[in-house]
């Protein structure tokens, strides 16, 4: 690439010649419990569309699937290599996306830490090595300046799956800000509800259940949902550890002690906080920051990357769906499946902002009776810029 600019004007347009790369996961864990049909399908559909709408090469996607065993598998090692060279490897002015199809799942905050939501949002890798809300959130405030990262996923509990991001179009109440002599009283209910396994957003709603109730029916009738209750994770990774009977707040030690130092750096650092290993964690890996309940931070710098757009497919207390879609013959997630209608439906020549994308999302699975309510994240400058690029 040629990035050095001929003048200071032509300095304002440079991003214009600069690179696009996209990193594309897509996991449907076969021959599992918990199988899915449409997030390699979701990947593919969207390698083609970054190559033919967005001017994306082939040789610059990097896809990670779980039905290609001769393929570098989206393990949770694997998928942070990845994204980490993503991100690492841009330079001002460059496109990155980075795509995500699979299972989400949330494990409640370790002993005394608290977060927006009271639980550590994550997806789940082929391997059950979980990604949480902050390591997302670690990876993006490397984004250099002047790049431009666009996340979309498309799981479960996807709303509160990078931590400490400005919540444009949601109702997962993440870094909501709230009267100040309100938030002992917060505290509390946060505490209480953080016990009994729920968010203070269901509460807010009257309760979930109502928007988890509705399943898709698939090609062979069957449901299909990206949902991975804990119970069921906890099943997974007990049949990938040979552990038995692991409970809920052993799930990080679980983790380290089968993955080591594959295990994800924030997963890694909860464990040896618990463990009194923090000094070591903090030279091995550098210095990380922790999120408050008020979405401040605590320990580290109180600056947040700007330059990263989120969709999520859902809320944080949602579920995603995958959806077998007749004028296709093929599964689909929801989201993604809306995603690449709204694009279908604009010229090629005609953009469309990073707010539309989502409000018009939105609307097609409110028609298609879908509970599930995709959100928007990212700084005020980049709501009303071009999706993707």
């Amino acid at each position: 690439r040629d990035s050095s600019p001929q003048n200071t004007k032509d300095n304002i347009f440079i991003h214009l010649s600069m690179a696009k790369n996209a990193l594309l996961i897509g996991i449907n864990y076969p021959g599992t419990a918990v199988e899915l049909r449409g997030c390699v399908n979701d990947v593919r559909r969207m390698q083609r569309c970054l190559i033919d709408r967005f001017g994306f090469s082939y040789d610059d996607i990097t896809v990670l699937i779980d039905t290609d065993k001769s393929g570098t598998q989206p393990t949770g090692k694997n998928i942070i290599n990845a994204l980490e060279t993503l991100i690492r490897n841009a330079e001002s002015g460059d496109t990155l996306v980075f795509h995500y199809s699979g299972h989400g799942t949330r494990i409640p905050t370790p002993e005394g830490i608290f977060d927006a939501t009271n639980f550590d949002e994550c997806i789940t890798p082929s391997d059950m090595n979980l990604i949480t809300d902050n390591d997302f959130r670690d990876m993006l405030a490397k984004v250099k300046e002047g790049c431009r990262l666009t996340i979309i996923s498309d799981s479960c509990h996807s709303g509160g799956l990078i931590e400490n991001v400005k919540e444009q179009i949601g109702e997962s109440h993440v870094n909501k800000p709230k009267p100040e002599n309100a938030n002992f009283l917060v505290s509390i209910l946060k505490n209480l509800l953080a016990i009994c396994g729920r968010s203070s957003s269901q509460i807010d709603r009257g309760g979930a259940r109502e928007s988890f109730t509705r399943e898709i029916e698939s090609e062979d009738g069957e449901t299909v949902t990206r949902y991975l209750p804990l119970d069921s994770y906890i099943s997974l990774l007990e049949e990938q550890t040979g552990e038995t009977g692991i409970k809920y707040g052993k799930i990080r030690q679980t983790l380290v002690k089968r993955f080591g130092d594959d295990a994800s750096p924030r997963v890694l650092s909860s464990s040896m906080k618990r463990n009194g290993h923090r000094g070591m964690f903090s030279r091995i890996l550098g210095k990380q920051t922790e999120v408050n309940t008020g979405g401040g931070e605590t320990g580290g710098s109180s600056s947040i990357t700007e330059n990263g757009i989120f969709l999520s497919g859902c809320q944080t207390d949602q579920r995603s769906e995958d959806v077998y879609v007749t004028r296709t013959g093929k599964a689909y997630g929801a989201f993604s499946d809306a995603i690449q209608t709204v694009l279908s439906q604009t010229r090629k020549d005609k953009k469309i902002t990073n707010r539309d994308m989502v409000v018009k999302a939105r609307e097609i699975l409110r028609k298609q009776k879908f509970s599930q309510r995709p959100g928007l994240y990212c700084h005020d400058r980049f709501v009303k810029q071009p999706f993707i690029c």
